[in-house]
C-alpha cells in the first residue's frame, strides 16, 4: 500500500530533509523533495503527490503562500505544515489558508509516521466512498463537497472527514477526545477549542446557524451526535 503513496517534503533544513527523507524512504513510500519555496509549487502540481510535507518558514515562498496558491489551483491532497510555531492562533491561521493538519518541531519521527499512516487510511478509504444523503443535501465525500438543492457548498479536507466520521456514528454521542483522536490520528497537542472550530464552520455551511444546528448536535459536557 504505502509503495502507492507519493510524499513531497518542503524544507530547508538539510538535516531534517534528510532525516525524513530516509526514514520515509525505509517505510515504503515514494518521496520528492526541494528546500526551495520558489519551486514548491511547480513540483507539487506538476507530481501531485498524495501527500506534502510543507514546511512554514521557507525561502522564497513560505509555506502559507504555497498551500494557498495550491488550494485556489485546486490541489486538494493532505498538506501537513511543520513549523516551530506552537501557539494555538498560529495553528488556526494554517488551518485557514488550507492545510489539512498540523506537526509542530522538534518531532519523533515515529509520530510523523503515525500521523501519516492515519491520513494514508483516510486517502484512501474516502475514494470508495458513495455519495451520503441526509435532509435535503448529499455529501460527496471523495470532492469535498456537500450539495443541498442545487447550491453546492465546499468542505475543507477537515470537515470533509469530520463529516464522514459522524456518518460512521449516526446518532451515537461522540466524545471531543475520539473524534479529535480518529481525525488527527495521533495524541497531538490540539486544543479541544480547534476542533470546536471546525463543528462551528462545518454547522455553518450545513445549517446557516452556529448554534443551533438540525443535523449537528452538542451533547453537553460529552460531546457531538450526529442526527441526519
Amino acid at each position: 500500500m504505502k509503495k502507492k503513496i507519493k510524499i513531497a517534503i518542503i524544507e530547508d533544513d538539510e538535516n531534517l530533509r534528510f532525516l525524513i527523507t530516509h526514514r520515509l524512504n525505509n517505510e515504503g513510500f515514494t518521496v520528492i523533495q526541494t528546500s526551495d519555496g520558489n519551486l514548491a509549487e511547480e513540483l507539487i502540481l506538476n507530481e501531485q503527490p498524495d501527500l506534502v510535507l510543507l514546511d512554514w518558514m521557507l525561502p522564497g515562498k513560505d509555506g502559507s503562500q504555497i498551500c494557498t496558491a495550491l488550494r485556489a489551483k485546486g490541489f486538494e491532497n493532505i498538506v501537513i505544515m511543520m513549523t516551530a510555531k506552537a501557539q494555538d492562533l498560529d495553528k488556526i491561521i494554517a488551518y485557514n489558508f488550507g492545510v489539512s493538519d498540523y506537526i509542530t518541531k522538534p518531532f519523533s519521527m515515529d509520530v510523523l509516521i503515525a500521523m501519516l499512516d492515519n491520513k494514508i487510511k483516510y486517502f484512501h478509504s474516502a475514494e470508495k466512498i458513495e455519495p451520503l444523503k441526509f435532509g435535503n443535501m448529499v455529501h460527496h465525500p471523495n470532492t469535498h463537497t456537500v450539495y443541498k438543492g442545487d447550491e453546492k457548498i465546499e468542505l475543507t479536507i477537515l470537515e470533509n472527514r469530520i463529516l464522514i466520521y459522524f456518518f460512521n456514528h449516526i446518532n451515537e454521542t461522540v466524545s471531543r477526545e475520539d473524534l479529535m483522536m480518529e481525525i488527527w490520528g495521533y495524541e497531538a497537542n490540539v486544543n479541544t477549542r480547534t476542533l470546536d472550530m471546525h463543528i462551528v464552520r462545518l454547522r455553518k455551511k450545513l445549517d446557516g446557524d452556529v448554534e443551533e444546528s438540525e443535523f449537528l448536535q452538542t451533547v453537553r459536557g460529552l460531546g457531538y451526535k450526529f442526527t441526519p
